[in-house]
């Protein structure tokens, strides 16, 4: 009677080295991936994949490649894989200060208000933690801090001693995101009458006076135009890249090229262009009306050789979502804003991991933002 073939680990992990992560190039082996490989006496496998982002758009294709992979190795009869993340981060230029147990920093920016650069920042956030991604919301616009009221945080920072930074603020935590906002610090419709050194002390005091903990993404929302708190981040911080909102329109499209070309200068890779209130829908004919114009964001992307990364239709429930706290990924997960959104924001965790492996250098602006 012939005895079974015994599976060894290094058939399985040679079949594994023939499955390449479509983003990095490489095979998962090499990339370290493949973790916790146990292969039974009975021929049954098991391991757990680690993806570079848990907001992985190819998730289900590696997994299916990876199994595909086990099984047709001769002897194996089971294969159990388990899918997990782990977010990598790349070295900081120097001169600047990595924020303790941030992976990375995203800004979300443009080049002027009213465009909905708050809604896509709130709603990235949301939608990565909804992907069960660790992630913060810096509400950086210290002009207009909407942040708290668009994700409906009800409580206030609270204070605790660091061992070495002495006192820091404590972020509240919603919808699985943690919040920090100077909208925390003012009373009601007070404005803020700040110079240029008081705002750098503020993004410095969100940036290593808050205790973050442990984070994979920490979303930016800036504040329009190209100004100090711009500045003062880059400076600051190793800002992995920034998302810029634009509408198709002309004019906003002007001041989102002098965003660009801002980002540039002070050495922050674009990771690409998101064009909001692109188009809305008719109720009777479903023909697309585009109040705004059209295709300005691609045309954008295009000079910039950039990605555009998604053009999010025109719902009144976006608009009601920011003003009741309940970002319209959560509010309404099936509508078409919503799924745009959640594809915008695996577009962004997928351009992320990819510079990370690639080792992009934060003082490198020659390839900036060019990941097509």
């Amino acid at each position: 009677m012939a005895h079974a073939q015994l599976v060894t680990e290094e058939q399985v992990l040679n079949a594994l080295r023939k499955v390449q992560d479509p983003d990095l190039r490489k095979d998962l082996v090499s990339l370290n991936m493949i973790r916790d490989l146990k292969v039974s006496d009975d021929g049954s496998v098991s391991l757990r994949v680690v993806l570079t982002t848990p907001a992985c758009p190819l998730k289900a294709k590696i997994e299916s490649d990876v199994r595909g992979a086990v099984l047709a190795v001769e002897g194996v009869r089971s294969v159990q894989v388990k899918m997990d993340a782990e977010v990598r981060s790349r070295g900081a230029a120097a001169g600047v200060t990595k924020i303790e147990g941030v992976s990375h920093i995203i800004a979300v920016s443009s080049g002027k208000g009213g465009v909905g650069k708050s809604t896509v920042a709130v709603n990235l956030a949301t939608a990565l933690a909804l992907e069960g991604a660790k992630v913060g919301l810096m509400d950086a616009d210290v002009y207009g801090p909407n942040v708290p009221t668009m994700m409906g945080v009800t409580e206030s920072p609270k204070l605790a001693n660091h061992p070495t930074k002495g006192e820091v603020l404590i972020p509240p935590t919603v919808h699985g995101v943690k919040v920090m906002s100077m909208g925390f610090m003012i009373q009601g419709d007070q404005p803020l009458v700040w110079r240029g050194p008081m705002l750098h002390s503020v993004v410095n005091q969100f940036c290593h006076q808050v205790s973050w903990g442990e984070l994979d993404y920490l979303i930016v929302d800036m504040p329009p135009g190209t100004g100090d708190i711009q500045l003062s981040l880059a400076q600051l911080v190793p800002v992995t890249g920034a998302v810029l909102v634009t509408t198709p329109q002309e004019v906003s499209m002007q001041d989102v090229r002098k965003a660009f070309n801002m980002f540039e200068k002070v050495r922050v890779p674009v990771i690409g262009i998101v064009e909001n209130m692109s188009y809305f829908r008719c109720d009777g004919c479903e023909k697309l009306h585009h109040p705004f114009g059209s295709e300005g964001g691609r045309h954008l992307a295009l000079k910039y050789k950039t990605e555009l990364l998604g053009q999010v239709p025109i719902l009144p429930q976006v608009r009601e979502g920011g003003d009741e706290g309940t970002p319209i990924v959560l509010k309404e997960p099936s509508s078409e804003p919503a799924r745009v959104l959640r594809d915008i924001a695996q577009k962004v965790a997928q351009r992320v991991s990819v510079m990370a492996a690639e080792g992009v250098d934060p003082s490198d602006i020659v390839q900036i933002g060019r990941f097509n």
